[in-house]
């Protein structure tokens, strides 16, 4: 194989830039036989992992086996063929079991499809509207709660295979618990010997055999023990009938304004997720590799990998990180390792799909439970509950306790909306007001001769210095402390040298003390305000000839 031409030509845009996916990077810098071999050995690694666990994670999701394969094999080639990471593996994951679940028993598979197409075609917008920069900023007992939400919902979604038991699992978790406790007498022995039997076998492996494929192994073993045992046990094919040998033709859904409205919610629930664990998965990949993801690019492969995977019969995707860091131990070294990881596995759809309905419920049931322990962050759980403060231990508990009990999005929203208040609240805290160096204190102009970095200002001139970020949270604070000015003085300077930023709600305040000021014949001085700070300031208002503007406070002093 030869190589490619080099770097990226210097004339190209910025938009290209950012938008090249990172494929086209990678044969720029030279393709070679070599890095074929790589990729082909990780791609293999990859595949064996996602058989068994494409078809888990749609048996879970309420949709048939198929459905998680077509996912993998046709979002995954498009994540990886335009994306933004170097290493990037996409498909079905865990984390959307829940939302797919309760879409499906709402709604029903089409209404899945055109959720799924919508959620894509946001995707797409946010990400060129260069909006994935700002998802990072999630906090992260936000992202720790509800990723344990989910561990405890995908948890909970298994407790029916794994049993054996026959009953209709609501899709509420109460209501799903409740039905489970009345129906475990009816657990099936069998069931539950290849369930704890498939878990061990895949915890043993990972203990002693970690470069071992412990899911495929489970599952070939489980299949073997009910096939042969005719142990009492679900499979695919007496639930599904079996999985298709071949990709099906790509359709679009037909779908009237009623579902539109019924599935918007759903297609914003799919994307934020999408969005958030792809980019937590690339970041990931960024840390095992010293390389750097294009966020905006990766956002805008997901939107076209997830409405490509709605028209070929698929679900929901997004980077799944664990078999990213798979792909990243097994030597990947472009993105063709995650296009080859599609490629085999439509070669053991179109080889073996008929062995696949052999595979038992159980064993799925199995591998989803061991996923669900792994996602569930009890270390990080354990370590912002012991040494995180009040407010993190609140974000956390609250976000997760809604994800299990309401809805993934309610749970991620209360979580960044009390964050954000939190954050606002000690940025507040933070806001220095010094009157000479003394926090509160208005007597200076009693005592002269305290505040030694400036000329002694006369006794009808009051200073104030402001350290630290102006904005609304903050505007109370400094408000007081302006209000509490006794007679009004002939110049009233404020320090803004150490002031980073200014918002409308600081700035319109500003404007009113200012007026109120100079009604009372007090002249407002700025003293060494930013151009930025200066800006916004006089974008509000805050402009001679009620304030003047001066370099500093010594200039102010002496006008």
């Amino acid at each position: 194989m030869t190589a490619l031409p080099g770097p990226r030509p210097s004339g190209e845009s910025d938009f290209a830039a950012l938008f090249t996916p990172k494929l086209v990077t990678a044969l720029r810098e030279g393709y070679t036989l070599e890095k074929f071999r790589a990729d082909a050995v990780a791609g293999l690694t990859v595949a064996i992992v996602a058989l068994p666990l494409a078809m888990a994670i749609a048996v879970a999701s309420g949709v048939g086996p198929e459905r998680g394969l077509f996912t993998a094999i046709v979002a995954g080639f498009l994540i990886s063929a335009l994306g933004g990471s170097r290493f990037q593996i996409g498909g079905p994951t865990a984390a959307f079991i829940v939302v797919v679940f309760n879409v499906v028993e709402r709604v029903g598979y089409q209404g899945l499809v055109l959720a799924t197409l919508m959620a894509g075609v946001i995707l797409v917008v946010v990400g060129f509207l260069r909006l994935g920069t700002y998802i990072k900023y999630i906090p992260y007992p936000v992202v720790t709660g509800f990723t344990a939400g989910i561990a405890v919902s995908i948890g909970a979604s298994q407790l029916k295979d794994a049993l054996g038991l026959d009953a209709a699992m609501p899709g509420d978790f109460v209501a799903k618990m409740e039905t489970i406790a009345g129906h475990i007498g009816e657990a099936r022995p069998a069931t539950v010997a290849i369930t704890v039997l498939s878990m061990a076998l895949i915890l043993v492996l990972r203990r002693f055999r970690p470069h071992w494929p412990g899911f495929l192994i489970a599952v070939v073993l489980g299949s073997l023990a009910v096939t042969l045992l005719g142990l009492d046990s679900a499979t695919i094919g007496s639930r599904f009938g079996g999985v298709p040998s071949m990709l099906p033709a790509p359709t679009l859904p037909a779908f009237d304004l009623a579902t539109l409205r019924a599935v918007t919610p759903d297609a914003l629930t799919i994307a934020l997720l999408a969005g958030i664990e792809s980019l937590l998965s690339a970041v990931i990949a960024d840390g095992m590799t010293g390389r750097r993801h294009r966020s905006n690019c990766e956002l805008v492969a997901q939107g076209v990998a997830n409405v490509a995977s709605a028209m070929f019969g698929g679900i929901s995707a997004t980077g799944a990180i664990a078999r990213t860091a798979t792909n990243i131990r097994s030597g990947a070294r472009t993105p063709v390792a995650g296009m080859l990881h599609a490629a085999f596995l439509l070669a053991f759809m179109l080889v073996a799909a008929p062995v696949l309905a052999y595979v038992p419920l159980a064993t799925l049931a199995a591998i989803l439970l061991v996923v669900a322990w792994n996602i569930s962050e009890i270390h990080h759980i354990h370590k912002i509950m012991t040494t995180g403060g009040n407010g993190d231990r609140f974000v956390l508990a609250g976000t997760f306790l809604l994800t299990v009990g309401v809805d993934l999005t309610v749970g991620i929203g209360f979580g960044v909306v009390v964050a954000a208040v939190l954050f606002m609240h000690r940025m507040a805290e933070s806001v220095a007001i010094e009157h000479h160096d003394r926090l509160f204190d208005e007597d200076v102009a009693d005592r002269p001769g305290e505040h030694e970095d400036l000329a002694v200002p006369p006794k009808d001139v009051v200073v104030y210095r402001i350290r630290g970020p102006f904005f609304f949270g903050a505007t109370q604070q400094v408000g007081s402390v302006l209000e509490r000015i006794g007679d009004p003085p002939r110049l009233f300077a404020l320090d803004f040298s150490g002031v980073p930023f200014v918002d409308s709600t600081a700035a319109t305040a500003l404007q009113s003390f200012a007026g109120k000021a100079a009604r009372r014949g007090t002249r407002v001085a700025i003293a060494g305000a930013s151009t930025q700070v200066r800006a916004e300031l006089e974008r509000f208002g805050v402009r001679p000839p009620e304030v003047s503007y001066v370099a500093d406070v010594e200039a102010a002093l002496a006008e």
